[in-house]
């Protein structure tokens, strides 16, 4: 199915075409942009360790130095329009396929918000061998819509240590009517919460300690969520340019505290009571952990953060090539779900496993299946690939790819014994001697 979908939205010519469309100052010589996608794909999905061994299992009519500079060259424009052509592809198969989740609040497309910094880069660049400093090669912001599953947008930004906040006028221009923004605190910005009131959208967001707002009304009781009892007044919100609106303010009281200390979460939207309950906002900001399950499948099941790429527009590339396969994965699971409505697949089946399933199997399948039996896929419709999908994943026996789950995890037992030594004799210990 991965090896169709790769065929389908990232095959050489389509993505040769794509970048003659898009790119700006870069150029096509020696190596093609296909060739560099597809060298990094396989470091991204594991099949290969390093860029280096894959291109040299690779027909490249070009050095590894020339590749090493074509990588470093790739804008962060054209890195970000890659995700969002691939995101508007598996879009329109999740939809055909009929495997998207149920909305949370219909009439809204939910989209979450969060910050990603990609990993420190080894010191391979002649400017950092002498720095005892972490080198940070950018970070970027991602948008990531829950009823698909899959990453939206994204939004790359070169400097490592810019404030997460630098990168919202990007944001703020993408914003569209209906849409509905998740995020934490630190996006509770407002002039970002007055653009996305002027866009006819909706947002849920944490409150900051310095918000500017004040209540017009005593807290009062609304009701009650999983994890505990809400409060809420309206409040008056100034914007720069003077127009006032009154949003609404809920509090909720946690039965745990946070593990920063927080004994309550304050949350600003502008939902309508009539939309959206107090019970329903409190719900719909606690499932965006959703984006923060993504980043942990892209590090665990996927090479997303590449640390031997230096060079922040190559650790970007890379970077958003792991968001890409992530969309691929995205359009499998939709596939699950479709084929099989009655199992819980988000549930039941287990991410780690498919994805070593991918990596483990991908090379004997290349060896067993000529690539001209792929070439069909490039020139499928989304139509005649979502009955092709459907088909192979009404045949995945789900019970192979069960998640195991943990029990309670339990309290770590005191080590006091043996202080002092350097070590002991496992044997004797069991031994009791």
């Amino acid at each position: 199915m991965v090896r169709a979908l790769l065929e389908h939205l990232l095959n050489a010519e389509r993505l040769d075409a794509w970048f003659e469309r898009t790119r700006g100052s870069q150029y096509t010589r020696k190596i093609l942009f296909s060739s560099l996608v597809g060298l990094l794909l396989q470091v991204v999905c594991k099949t290969q360790a390093s860029v280096h061994a894959a291109y040299r299992k690779a027909t490249i009519a070009a050095s590894i130095v020339a590749v090493y500079g074509k990588r470093r060259g790739v804008e962060l424009e054209t890195s970000q329009a890659l995700v969002r052509d691939i995101a508007r592809a598996s879009t329109q198969l999740i939809e055909g396929l009929q495997g998207s989740r149920p909305p949370r609040l219909p009439g809204y497309r939910i989209k979450s918000l969060d910050g990603h910094c990609v990993e420190a880069s080894e010191r391979r660049l002649k400017p950092l061998r002498e720095s005892a400093a972490a080198a940070r090669p950018g970070q970027s912001l991602v948008v990531f819509d829950q009823a698909l599953d899959l990453v939206d947008d994204v939004f790359p930004g070169a400097d490592g240590q810019a404030q997460e906040r630098a990168l919202l006028g990007s944001v703020s221009a993408t914003v569209a009517a209906q849409d509905l923004w998740v995020a934490d605190r630190n996006f509770c910005v407002l002039s970002f919460l007055c653009h996305i009131e002027r866009a006819a959208a909706r947002f849920i967001l944490r409150e900051p300690s310095q918000f500017p707002c004040k209540p017009l009304e005593p807290m009062r009781r609304v009701g009650t969520s999983p994890t505990g009892a809400l409060f809420e007044p309206a409040v008056p919100v100034m914007a720069p340019t003077g127009e006032t609106w009154i949003w609404r303010r809920l509090q909720v009281k946690l039965k745990t505290k946070t593990r920063n200390g927080d004994s309550a979460l304050i949350l600003v939207s502008h939902l309508p009571a009539e939309v959206a309950a107090a019970a329903a906002i409190a719900e719909i900001y606690r499932t965006r952990w959703t984006i923060e399950t993504a980043f942990q499948k892209l590090e665990a099941h996927l090479h997303s953060e590449i640390n031997t790429l230096g060079y922040p527009e190559a650790a970007l590339f890379g970077f958003c090539l792991a968001l890409v396969a992530f969309n691929l994965y995205a359009v499998v699971m939709a596939a699950l779900r479709a084929a099989h409505p009655d199992a819980n697949v988000d549930e039941t089946v287990s991410p780690y496993d498919l994805a070593a399933e991918m990596a483990n199997t991908t090379t004997g399948m290349n060896i067993a299946v000529d690539d001209v039996e792929w070439t069909r896929f490039a020139l499928s419709s989304h139509e005649a690939m979502c009955i092709f999908l459907l088909d192979l994943a009404s045949r995945v026996n789900l019970a192979q790819w069960r998640k195991s789950k943990r029990g309670p995890k339990k309290a770590p037992t005191p080590r006091t014994k043996y202080k002092g030594k350097t070590h002991i004799s496992t044997a004797k210990v069991l031994a009791g001697t």
